[in-house]
């Protein structure tokens, strides 16, 4: 006798579409509650991408400014002896720096010991740190300098008892147009222009300028430089700045104190990046309580959907696709936070760029890889209550 066989059973298979209509179908029954968790993965995203997009946009200002300041302006001051003496430069200063192979341009500022008021019924002690200083006529253009409003020191001007202020000084002393007086040195002093913000020579905004022959007729000015400021090319500024101490003076070079003002900016951007990395601690430390969040959304929905468990199982539904439903949901939750957090991130660079006048600079990969993060963080934080919803026997969760 013969026995017929018995068809082979079909093997369910879970399409792609189906994957998605059961993610959603958790997160369209609790709506507020998905809306909470991707909030709390949201908000550490959304930290990131703004540390990171913000402090991008400040170093590329940064870079901006340096192109435009140029890198190869050198300083030279005097520094101490050994002796721990201070120290002065010659008079011939710019002279000899001038000569040296590789120099553009120099010029120099010289310090007056002479006190800077608004008028002479100020205070004697509110100097407000203002210092008055002698300053060649070709400063402005090595220092890369502007001129707010007024004018800057000219052969006629300099002549005379006439200032230029720099940004922070008029501020104290409350000049906000040329033609203003102020007393300096125990005479008036009238205000021929007041500068801009000077980028590398931010000693400048807080100075009084006037020019050498004024200086010289009026406090016995010696012509010695206080610093001497100096523009080379690009590939020379290495050895010209061997070559200022030994140049500016040949018995002491260890005298000459040399610096280099891009570098300086340079450090305090470096700063601001370790200041960045801090902050972007902070947001991952928010993006991991996101994900706890996630996690326990996830716990607990396992545990009031069990009937729900227990019926599509009963209806044939495998453990694989039980876990693939949790595990889903928890990836779209997670997924849908960090879509929220990186567009939220980007326009909170953005305006900090739009009031900073930055330029806008968010790396794409910031994005890519945030929203990779969470896409992690949610199937880290799902795996466990999908497991957990796969491994619920049919019987116990209908029965409960």
């Amino acid at each position: 006798m013969s026995t017929a066989l018995a068809p082979p059973r079909a093997r369910s298979r879970l399409l792609g579409r189906d994957v998605v209509r059961l993610g959603t179908t958790g997160l369209r029954a609790r709506p507020m509650r998905a809306i909470l968790s991707a909030l709390g993965i949201a908000i550490g995203i959304a930290a990131m991408i703004a540390v990171v997009g913000i402090s991008a946009s400040s170093q590329a200002r940064l870079n901006d400014e340096l192109d435009r300041l140029g890198t190869n302006l050198l300083t030279a001051t005097a520094g101490k002896s050994l002796l721990g003496q201070n120290t002065t430069l010659p008079p011939d200063t710019v002279g000899k720096v001038g000569r040296i192979e590789g120099v553009q341009s120099v010029s120099s500022t010289s310090a007056l010991s002479v006190p800077v008021y608004r008028s002479p019924l100020s205070d004697p002690d509110a100097t407000g740190g203002i210092t008055a200083v002698v300053a060649d006529e070709s400063l402005l253009r090595v220092v890369s300098g502007s001129v707010r409003t007024g004018a800057w020191l000219n052969p006629a001007t300099s002549d005379y008892p006439t200032v230029v202020l720099g940004h922070a000084a008029a501020e104290r002393l409350g000049v906000v147009s040329p033609g203003t007086q102020i007393w300096l040195g125990g005479q008036y002093f009238t205000v021929v222009g007041v500068l801009d913000p000077v980028a590398l020579a931010p000693d400048l905004d807080r100075a009084a300028l006037v020019g050498a022959p004024a200086a010289t007729k009026l406090f016995g000015f010696d012509g010695s430089p206080t610093t001497v400021y100096e523009r080379s090319a690009d590939d020379a500024v290495d050895r010209v700045r061997s070559l200022l101490g030994p140049t500016v003076s040949p018995q002491s070079p260890s005298d000459v104190e040399v610096s280099r003002p891009s570098d300086a900016l340079a450090a305090r951007n470096a700063a601001n990046q370790a200041f960045t990395g801090l902050l972007v601690g902070l947001g991952s430390i928010a993006l991991l309580v996101g994900g706890i969040g996630v996690a326990n959304t996830m716990v607990i929905s396992v545990l009031e959907r069990r009937r729900e468990i227990g019926l599509r199982r009963a209806l044939g539904a495998t453990r694989w696709h039980i876990l693939v439903q949790f595990l889903s949901e928890a990836l779209l939750l997670s997924a849908l936070g960090g879509v929220f957090g990186s567009g939220l991130g980007a326009a909170v660079t953005g305006v900090m760029a739009l009031v900073n006048d930055w330029p806008f600079a968010l790396p794409p990969v910031t994005i890519a890889a945030a929203i990779g993060s969470t896409l992690l963080i949610g199937a880290v934080a799902g795996f466990y209550p999908a497991i957990r919803a796969a491994r619920t026997p049919p019987t116990a969760a209908l029965g409960s």
